[in-house]
């Protein structure tokens, strides 16, 4: 009888510390998938010049999930980090990205628009971010503008493919762009790798069709802020997408997307998004 009691105990403690640990193990696995993702846009662009080295190491200490990135080619053919297809506006320059050589880029000030504190700020590549970064914090990479660069989804595969960063869910890399033909051409090219559809402001909405479309070829529905309500994001969800919305630059609206029940958000302010 005391030999059935002692079993029947044992037995009973090892149920409670497999209930416990596997408890614990959902419980971690729920926190995780309900953590809303701080994606810095162009860096934490509110506190240093966007798409710069600076920008990115502000995301960084600052805890961003993911930093987001504009990427274009040089005249050369390099793949370099900015967001407008001239330098007018975030340089001492102008001209077209497209005319001009990665030596002629690199020889802009791309910090002092911002701020003196970031004087000499250097438009970086793709490569040198992805080397900084890999691993230690997730980056969402825009296509920018690719009808004015043939061949370019290619050119952000190999980069990804040189350092080893096409393989899913180890290294954090989302390919993104407004031109949906270029996530498809990424996507046939890299098919494990994250891609996301970005979509401006519509008064139509996105149809089910829409969605349905997007969900054969992207992980990602990233519209306007304005765009979202509940409705919208239950929808995406119901067709197998995520999403994050862009750009909030102020608190209220980064509140409204948290209630909404979004995926992640792209913020200027990577403090802006206050999770409990």
């Amino acid at each position: 009888m005391k030999k059935s009691a002692s079993i029947f105990m044992m037995s009973l403690i090892l149920f409670i510390a497999w209930t416990g640990v596997h408890t614990t193990v959902f419980a971690d696995e729920k926190d995780s998938k309900d953590k809303v993702l701080t994606i810095a846009h162009r860096g934490a662009s509110g506190y240093a010049p966007e798409n710069t080295m600076a920008a990115f190491e502000r995301a960084f200490t600052m805890k961003a999930d993911m930093f987001e990135l504009d990427v274009q080619l040089s005249k050369d053919g390099e793949l370099v980090v900015i967001h407008d297809t001239t330098v007018d506006r975030t340089t001492n320059g102008t001209g077209q990205v497209k005319n001009l050589t990665l030596e002629e880029l690199r020889e802009l000030d791309a910090g002092s628009f911002f701020s003196k504190e970031f004087d000499g700020e250097k438009i970086p590549t793709l490569g040198e971010v992805l080397d900084k970064y890999r691993g230690k914090i997730g980056i969402l990479i825009e296509i920018k503008s690719p009808s004015l660069y043939p061949g370019i989804e290619q050119k952000v595969a190999e980069a990804l493919q040189e350092r080893n960063m096409d393989k899913p869910n180890n290294n954090k890399i989302i390919v993104q762009s407004f031109n949906h033909e270029s996530v498809q051409t990424f996507h046939s090219i890299l098919p494990l790798v994250p891609t996301g559809v970005l979509v401006g402001y519509s008064s139509n909405g996105l149809s089910d069709q829409i969605l349905r479309e997007f969900s054969s070829y992207a992980d990602y529905v990233n519209p306007s802020k304005a765009m979202i309500d509940e409705n919208l994001v239950n929808r995406i969800h119901a067709f197998g997408l995520d999403t994050h919305p862009w750009t909030v630059r102020d608190r209220q609206s980064a509140q409204a997307l948290l209630d909404a029940g979004v995926d992640g958000i792209i913020t200027d302010y990577p403090d802006y998004i206050e999770q409990k």
